[in-house]
């Protein structure tokens, strides 16, 4: 039996396997028997992306298909044909013909995708470069991201304009030439530096999240950090990438017990360690109240001009919210 409703970011549905039917079938052939125009590669796609629960639970695309179970399925709908342009103020710390440095707010996703397909911020640089083209560089100019941050993550990123740009600048990270340093508050005292080498990928659990993997699964992590301040119960580490896996710095800093502060995905939004009593809890509610996402900053970035080959190195200040919990640490929790 066959249900199905649409929503603006997925179709729905909802299959059953009859009682006393052996089907002996894959989930992902089964689901493509009955969903019209649906590829079994799609299909494997939302099943591993986990758009696909059996009985309230993630399985494989090989799950044999058992009588009475229930299949609920989320297809996301195809992106549309290409970002739009759209006027938003944007941070530009630097510009020229070959590259853009902008300051990401800790709001803004990044590139368009299932659910966020107007407000990022390849929809602005889109406005953001046509508007400073003339007539006759029209063309086909499109900003390209060398690399990503997460929405709920500030600062800077570097953003070619041209294709032989991208292509240098892509070379660079690639070849872990870039310079990349990160601000987190963590809970914890971490040593006063360290190295974090860790497997990383899907969670086999909730496909949306990453998590640290055993050897042989998953792509390797290294994170790199130093301690610069400390609190009672937290730290303020610079946190320098080798890699640039989704999510590393706060999946490594989660595995390690050093949660970043206001991190709702990865257990940083709550008092990990110390009392959660009195006005030691009142203050850090207050600190989760004026976080608008996670302390992670993107300060410092650090590369080559792909035309000029001088190295170039960006600082950004700490956002308004991560400054303003700094400072109640400092003046409340300092740790002499």
């Amino acid at each position: 039996m066959l249900a199905q409703k649409e929503n603006p970011k997925h179709t729905e549905y909802l299959l059953e396997v009859p009682e006393g039917q052996h089907t002996d079938i894959r989930l992902d052939k089964y689901i493509t028997s009955f969903i019209q125009n649906a590829t079994r590669n799609k299909v494997q796609k939302a099943i591993k992306d986990g758009y696909v629960m059996v009985n309230g639970k993630l399985e494989k695309p090989s799950y044999t298909m058992q009588p009475g179970d229930k299949i609920e399925i989320k297809l996301p709908k195809p992106p549309p044909p290409k970002a739009e342009p759209e006027k938003m103020d944007l941070d530009i710390v630097y510009e020229d013909d070959d590259i853009i440095i902008v300051n990401k707010s800790a709001d803004m996703v990044v590139h368009p995708a299932f659910g966020n397909w107007t407000g990022t911020l390849v929809n602005g640089l889109l406005h953001h470069t046509n508007k400073n083209l003339s007539k006759s560089d029209e063309e086909t100019l499109r900003p390209g991201i060398v690399h990503r941050l997460d929405k709920n993550t500030s600062g800077l990123l570097v953003v070619a304009k041209n294709e032989i740009a991208h292509s240098k600048l892509s070379k660079q990270f690639a070849e872990k030439t870039a310079k990349r340093k990160y601000w987190a508050i963590v809970w914890g005292h971490p040593p006063e530096e360290g190295t974090i080498v860790e497997n990383l990928g899907r969670s086999p659990k909730d496909r949306k999240i990453m998590t640290v993997l055993p050897d042989g699964e998953g792509k390797k992590g290294i994170t790199h950090y130093r301690r610069i301040e400390i609190f009672d119960h937290l730290s303020l580490l610079e946190i320098q990438l080798e890699t640039g896996r989704t999510h590393q710095i706060r999946v490594h800093m989660q595995h390690e017990g050093y949660y970043v502060f206001g991190d709702t995905t990865y257990g940083g939004d709550s008092v990990r360690y110390g009392a959660n009593t009195g006005s030691r809890k009142a203050m850090f509610n207050n600190m989760f109240a004026r976080m608008q996402d996670q302390a992670l900053h993107a300060r410092t970035l650090g590369i080559t001009h792909p035309t000029t080959e001088e190295f170039m190195e960006f600082d950004s200040p700490l956002p308004e919210d991560f400054e303003y919990v700094l400072n109640k640490l400092r003046q409340n929790c300092k740790v002499e």
